[in-house]
């Protein structure tokens, strides 16, 4: 893991990394998550149950626009379907609802079955993570 860890940080760090978003901030939500739903988990395409594309354009009314997309669905898979493991093709992918995070800045879309987490704790974990003068992290477990 160090090794991987050592060239990410080289490659970070070269000036030759070309990051490039996936989208522009410009598309539609609708359009931003069909993106993800394509080019990244390999899905045939997304079907968004009644009331998701409505909810999508009032998102957008209300300065949603330009917010990423927070895609959530099975641990399992690339797709919502928690049965078709690792990264299926030509599958279609659920939208059954979307919510705003508006302090995080994101639109979490919700596809399949799959519920979120009801809440965290009121102390991070983070706070008890740390980085001595030497690399070595602490606070993990």
């Amino acid at each position: 893991c160090l090794d991987l860890a050592d060239a990410v940080w080289e490659i970070a760090n070269s000036g030759e990394a070309a990051f490039r978003p996936l989208y522009p901030d410009h598309l539609s939500l609708k359009d931003k998550i069909e993106t993800v739903a394509t080019k990244i988990y390999g899905a045939a395409g997304v079907d968004f149950q009644p009331g998701v594309t409505a909810e999508l354009e009032r998102l957008e009314s209300f300065g949603m626009a330009s917010a990423p997309v927070c895609i959530a669905k099975t641990q399992y898979s690339f797709s919502d379907d928690p049965k078709l493991l690792g990264r299926p093709r030509g599958f279609r992918i659920t939208v059954r609802e979307v919510t705003p995070s508006a302090g995080a800045g994101f639109v979490v879309v919700k596809t399949g079955s799959i519920m979120t987490m009801p809440g965290l704790a009121a102390k991070p974990a983070a706070l008890n993570m740390s980085i001595d003068a030497d690399g070595v992290i602490g606070g993990l477990m």
